[in-house]
């Protein structure tokens, strides 16, 4: 056991408040201690004075004591303050695992010939480009072309116009227009997400009869009371931001509108069944895809009674199952990415099966997950591929331990991950692709085999300590982390399906559960609706908008309706002669 020392007196003084964020402060060094080292200097105090190395080392420990004291007396303490305190920042980066200026190992063997072991990347699937590629870093500020919905207001000058003299003395020009060149002043306001119109129409009564005549709406103001609008933007705070509904409530009252927590779950609730068509031709094209990705997050639902988790069981699974779960699933489809959420008692592999129920392609797709069980798609033939970044993170942990060797470990895998996004960013073909991962990523990937080999049969590594089972971890899957080696297309990492979760576990921070089964039916219904628009770079609330004013040409043809091509059925119906 290692006791992490933080040394005080290079670190500055914590937080008094929550307000101030740690990132502000400079790292503090923490030394990796055993605790039977500090029992037996402990033990030194009480016949002998210290030397300088044991009264620093118990001096930092006797600090980092004080200051975990302090922050858990604090009322604004929370657990990742607390583990950040100890364990610094969460990121497994090759750079910050190994330390910028970290020297080459010592006794584990060097990497292939071939291998750039400074070739850049970044270590958990994500590879950044080279740093004389890097984008300069700018401003911060956006542009006037960052605001495609914003109006563009012209403004004409207020004492010249074309062909007028110039005002400046002592010149016998003209003025003319800068067409090209205008300037550009973007004026940002704040208004209500959701704001509220009252229409006061005008009533007339006749005085004989009595009959009462109502002036109509204006045009394009409908009798409901809540637009389509509002309904996207409920959806879009609540299942794309993670803006529980209470939040919502409050900030509209805080703007002087009332929008109770009840009204919002209904008007949502009232525009799912609008949707619903969309959601199953995603599934229905998702099923066709080339590339699969799956994984699950825990979920809670509050009122879940046995009858309907019975009934949301899939075929098959243990009764006896008390665990709720959000799948994710991610396509790689002819048309582009498509991600899928469901939330119940089924696990991703299940909840992957029930899309490939769909699949009419008899090639098998490639399935990327990571390496539970749980995540295949039971009796559904595919192409088993398996993230590195997993069995790369069973190394990250050991570093400490095993500094020399998870170097070599490191340093190997960051040159496959910059090759991957060389391909991507060259636009290779998927067999281009894999024949530059051959060339390239193929030396490296058996140089590591072969050092975890020769680590487990010389007995340079116990089996069983953190490494050995690392080695073990990756051994084990070493054909589906390779896939890429041998089949166009295949991919190296789950991130994006990983990424699409954050989706659900937003939710699940802020709202805490789903009150019902048919309430996660329809935050997913929306989750999945909007991922895909914005995986499709297609602002989700003009999406969600348009399906719901246009309920029954989206039943009637819901493939025109997708994230990526629904905008021509928009013009289709604007061009159509409006009916008599």
């Amino acid at each position: 056991m290692r006791y992490n020392a933080v040394y005080e007196h290079d670190a500055p003084a914590p937080p008094a408040s929550r307000g101030m964020s740690w990132r502000k402060n400079p790292r503090t060094p923490r030394v990796s201690v055993p605790i039977a080292r500090l029992d037996a200097i402990v033990e030194r105090t009480r016949t002998q004075a210290l030397p300088v190395d044991d009264h620093a080392t118990l001096k930092a420990a006797v600090d980092t004591l004080a200051r975990l004291t302090e922050e858990l007396e604090t009322t604004t303490t929370t657990l990742e303050r607390v583990r950040r305190l100890i364990f610094g920042p969460r990121t497994e980066t090759t750079d910050t695992v190994l330390g910028k200026d970290q020297p080459a190992p010592r006794d584990a063997p060097a990497p292939p010939a071939d291998a750039d072991p400074a070739a850049p990347g970044a270590s958990d699937g994500d590879a950044t480009l080279p740093p004389h590629q890097k984008t300069r870093t700018g401003h911060g500020r956006n542009g006037a072309d960052k605001y495609p919905r914003a109006p563009r207001i012209p403004v004409a000058h207020a004492t010249l116009k074309q062909g007028d003299p110039c005002p400046e003395p002592g010149c016998t020009g003209r003025v003319y227009v800068q067409r090209q060149e205008p300037a550009v002043l973007v004026r940002v306001t704040g208004v209500a997400p959701l704001q509220a119109q009252v229409y006061t129409l005008e009533r007339l009564r006749c005085g004989l009869c009595g009959t009462v005549f109502t002036a109509d709406p204006p045009a394009g103001v409908g009798a409901a009371k809540y637009d389509a609008t509002a309904a996207a933007m409920i959806a879009l705070l609540k299942y794309g931001c993670g803006l529980p509904f209470h939040r919502i409530q409050r900030l509209e009252q805080a703007l002087a509108i009332p929008l109770p927590a009840t009204t919002q779950w209904d008007v949502v609730a009232a525009a799912a069944p609008c949707l619903a068509p969309a959601v199953e031709e995603l599934a229905q094209q998702a099923a066709q895809g080339t590339v699969l990705y799956n994984d699950d997050t825990t979920m809670r639902i509050l009122k879940f009674t046995a009858e309907a988790r019975a009934e949301a069981l899939p075929p098959g699974a243990n009764a006896e199952r008390t665990g709720v779960f959000t799948s994710g699933v991610v396509a790689e489809t002819v048309n582009g990415p498509i991600a899928l959420f469901k939330t119940g008692p089924c696990h991703a592999g299940e909840h992957l099966a029930e899309v490939l129920n769909r699949r009419h392609d008899p090639v098998p797709p490639i399935q990327m997950s990571d390496a539970l069980a749980r995540n295949t798609p039971g009796d559904h033939p595919t192409q088993a591929a398996s993230c590195i970044p997993h069995g790369r993170r069973k190394f990250v942990e050991v570093h400490d331990a095993f500094p020399d060797e998870v170097a070599f470990v490191l340093e190997t895998l960051r040159p496959v991950f910059h090759t991957d996004h060389q391909a991507q960013h060259q636009g290779l073909d998927p067999h281009a692709r894999l024949l530059l991962h051959q060339q390239e990523s193929g030396p490296r990937m058996q140089a590591l085999h072969d050092w975890m080999a020769t680590q487990l049969e010389t007995h340079a590594v116990e089996p069983n300590s953190g490494l050995g089972q690392a080695i073990r971890y990756m051994q084990n899957h070493w054909q589906k982390m390779t896939l890429f080696l041998r089949v166009p297309g295949a991919p190296l990492s789950n991130n994006i399906c990983e990424r699409a979760l954050k989706k659900a576990i937003l939710h699940r921070n802020n709202s805490l559960f789903y009150r019902t089964l048919n309430g996660a039916k329809v935050g997913d219904l929306f989750m999945s609706l909007i991922h895909t628009a914005e995986l499709h770079q297609v602002a989700p609330f003009d999406y969600l908008v348009a399906l719901q004013r246009h309920p029954a040409a989206v039943a009637l043809d819901p493939p025109a309706w997708m994230p990526w091509n629904y905008t021509t059925a928009l013009a289709r119906l604007a061009a159509e002669p409006a009916p008599d």
